[in-house]
């Protein structure tokens, strides 16, 4: 058992090299016909030193060229992309050649007959999402504007209104409960103070009259007002603010 432990030891080094040194490669019977693997393999091996076993199986490979990993390169109708499945330092050296410059330009540089074959693949296009702005939030875009904007900062760089200690829409658009506040704004101090709401709200009393010029809303005020603060973007308010 012993005389076992020592051989095995001995070999490692011998085992680490040979993985150093060497690379299992499985790609499609395409493009295998197509001549570009036998194209590149002398040309990364010359450069690097580094064997490319060509295998029969997915299992096998320490790298696979396929539909699957990183777009690599595009031809004989369909996206080649370069899937790393074992990380050994031959299969690190030969995914590195691939996307370099060298190896890219290797690649489109194969043309048996005279003419490329292959060419860089599709750029992806990132996916926007449009947002749909409804009349409505148009509307509490303007009634958040008319009715807040002595206080708060209700958009982004238009006008030089609002308080310095009150935050702006877009900060209490990034609180986790920022519906709730919005939703009920009229009886959270100081709000409840000088804000009306028809239908909803008792009027002041006459000895005791809104301390500043009141704000009146109706329902269909606070309505677009939500539906416009759903739209704004959130400030990037960084790590989560501590309460002291």
């Amino acid at each position: 058992m012993r005389i076992l432990v020592v051989l095995i030891v001995m070999l490692l080094p011998g085992l680490a090299r040979a993985d150093d040194r060497q690379v299992s490669l499985y790609a499609p019977p395409a493009l295998i016909e197509s001549g570009l693997v036998q194209h590149i393999k002398p040309r990364f091996s010359l450069k690097t030193q580094v064997k490319v076993d060509i295998v029969g199986s997915v299992d096998a490979a320490d790298i696979v060229l396929g539909a699957e990993g990183r777009p690599l390169f595009s031809g004989l109708d369909a996206v080649w992309h370069l899937d790393q499945r074992r990380d050994t330092k031959g299969a690190d050296r030969f995914a590195e050649w691939l996307v370099s410059e060298i190896g890219t330009r290797t690649i489109l540089s194969f043309a048996p007959d005279g003419t490329p074959v292959f060419a860089p693949p599709p750029e992806e296009t990132a996916a926007t999402v449009a947002v749909e702005i409804s009349r409505e939030a148009i509307a509490g875009k303007e009634v958040s504007y008319v009715k807040c904007s002595r206080c708060h900062v209700t958009e982004r760089g238009r006008g030089i209104f609002g308080i310095g200690s009150t935050p702006s829409f877009a900060v209490m658009r990034g609180f986790e409960d920022w519906e709730a506040r919005f939703a009920a704004f009229f009886v959270l101090n100081p709000h409840e103070a000088f804000t009306q709401i028809e239908g909803v709200t008792e009027p002041f009393p006459l000895d005791r009259p809104s301390p500043i010029s009141p704000i009146v809303m109706t329902l269909d005020d606070l309505d677009a007002i939500l539906a416009y603060v759903a739209i704004v973007e959130p400030a990037d308010l960084g790590k989560p603010l501590e309460h002291q």
